[in-house]
């Protein structure tokens, strides 16, 4: 791992957590990881992992909640001082269990629409003062995680080529939103040598992607 400082969004469980956990047990972890869920208190395997890793960092973190952002970025400056931050991943989500047009909700769309494509976008605004620190500490000019990059954790069923089933439409519309977001955001930041991608991890056994899925999270 050649990225110095790293915030994970959603670390109480499931992908997010399991990220968190293989970075810190990385043969080379970060210095600073910085892990956000709504409730740390309540986040009992996230606290205990956090106990054996001196690096890990817990903060409270709403994504939803703009105008918590202010207190996070003065938290996360003074955790990670001068050298910046190297990787966000934007990880945080939800999938409504709804599916076809006759289930549907107008609430599920906005809530979805809120976490999943909204937060990403405002959270790399606000913290992109502090990901610009971090791209002026590596000499030359390639994009890679070692200078500064921002990782949002997509989805296949935000592929519109790909979509030929229908349905699950919070989901899929939010993960598609996402994947404009990330070019837009890769075409902005590249003069300041920030690497923007996304990337989907595939279909977990998760609290969100459940038991049937085919993978494990310590398999992605």
């Amino acid at each position: 791992m050649v990225a110095r400082t790293v915030l994970v969004t959603g670390s109480s469980r499931g992908l997010g957590l399991e990220m968190v956990r293989q970075l810190a047990q990385h043969i080379t972890p970060p210095d600073v990881i910085i892990a956000t869920c709504r409730n740390p208190e309540a986040a009992q395997e996230l606290q205990q992992l956090s106990k054996s890793h001196r690096e890990i960092n817990l903060l409270k973190l709403d994504v939803v909640d703009e105008g918590s952002y202010t207190a996070l970025v003065k938290w996360v400056r003074e955790i990670v001082g001068n050298h910046g931050l190297n990787l966000l991943i934007n990880n945080a989500g939800i999938a409504p269990k709804s599916t076809r047009i006759t289930q549907v909700k107008w609430q599920q769309m906005v809530d979805t629409f809120l976490v999943n494509s909204v937060a990403p976008v405002m959270l790399s605004k606000a913290l992109l003062p502090i990901l610009k620190i971090a791209a002026t500490q590596a000499e030359g000019s390639g994009l890679s995680v070692k200078r500064a990059a921002i990782i949002n954790i997509s989805s296949v069923l935000g592929s519109i080529e790909k979509n030929d089933k229908g349905g699950i439409y919070p989901y899929r519309a939010s993960k598609a939103a996402l994947n404009a977001i990330t070019k837009s955001l890769s075409t902005d930041l590249r003069n300041s040598n920030i690497l923007v991608s996304s990337i989907c991890p595939g279909w977990a056994q998760t609290d969100m992607g459940g038991k049937n899925a085919s993978l494990t999270p310590e398999h992605i």
